[in-house]
């Protein structure tokens, strides 16, 4: 998956400080952390966005082509027939979107751009 270098950066130190388990953010339990818990996290930190609010950003601020958007979500298109036809993995314009999403979260943020993107 194309990630962003801040992406990369933050998921490098996780890797580091979180040695026991191949998630990059385990739960306490140490399996995959619920959506629900993602949803508690940004309410309390006061950040008012929702973990599925990709798409929404993406629709309405870029010039992505919905199948990229949709292949950055790892979404299987589900019409045989378009699948069929489906060969790209559209990497080089999910990287392009994924730079503009970390630029999104910096602004958003007030952190430098150079920490996300």
């Amino acid at each position: 998956m194309p990630l962003s270098a801040g992406a990369r950066k933050i998921l490098a130190e996780a890797r580091r400080i979180e040695r026991s388990s191949d998630l990059a953010f385990p739960s306490p339990a140490g399996g995959p952390l619920p959506d629900r818990d993602l949803s508690t996290l940004l309410r309390e930190l006061g950040i008012g966005a929702m973990p599925h609010g990709f798409r929404d950003w993406a629709g309405e601020q870029t010039d992505a082509h919905h199948a990229v958007m949709e292949t950055a979500l790892s979404h299987v298109i589900r019409n045989r027939v378009e699948a069929a036809y489906a060969r790209s993995d559209l990497f080089e314009r999910r990287r392009v979107l994924m730079e503009q999403w970390a630029e999104f979260l910096a602004r958003g943020t007030g952190e430098d751009t150079a920490l996300l993107a």
